[in-house]
């Protein structure tokens, strides 16, 4: 199973997205996303989230929270863990992102963006002001969302 990190950073009222238009052969192609990746060896997902965040953002976050987990499972592909994170503290400037345009996106405009179907989840989850912890499982038939189950904590 492979670990990822993804994090929705916030700013007057708005999060940082990515708009995924620029990376060969992705997954993730014409989509919203927050900003995030791939765990590197031995690397926790806190590492891994300050890691990507500068990379992809230029930004050093100074206030950060664990929000949940998401679980996805698809025959097609191997299951990836993801820890999501919001954050609400940074320095630094924005650079740009060789994965797509980074934009700062009004939290009420977010949900209507393309997205994958799960991703409206968990991001309905941050969105709602939901305080507690979670644990989202999506399971996916190629890119059809088929299954999905959410505990609070």
């Amino acid at each position: 199973m492979t670990i990822t990190t993804l994090c929705y950073i916030e700013n007057d009222g708005k999060y940082l997205m990515l708009h995924r238009v620029k990376k060969q052969n992705d997954m993730n192609e014409g989509k919203w996303i927050g900003v995030g990746g791939h765990t590197e060896n031995q690397e926790s997902p806190e590492e891994c989230l300050l890691r990507e965040v500068k990379e992809e953002t230029g930004l050093t976050l100074t206030s950060y929270k664990f929000r949940g987990l998401v679980t996805f499972i698809n025959s097609e592909c191997e299951s990836e863990l993801m820890c999501v994170f919001t954050a609400d503290g940074y320095t630094g400037e924005l650079i740009e992102c060789n994965e797509g345009e980074l934009c700062w996106v009004d939290k009420k405009i977010v949900p209507e963006l393309p997205t994958w179907e799960g991703d409206k989840v968990f991001l309905n989850l941050l969105l709602s002001e939901e305080k507690r912890f979670f644990s989202v499982k999506l399971q996916y038939e190629g890119e059809m969302l088929v299954n999905t189950e959410i505990r609070l904590y």
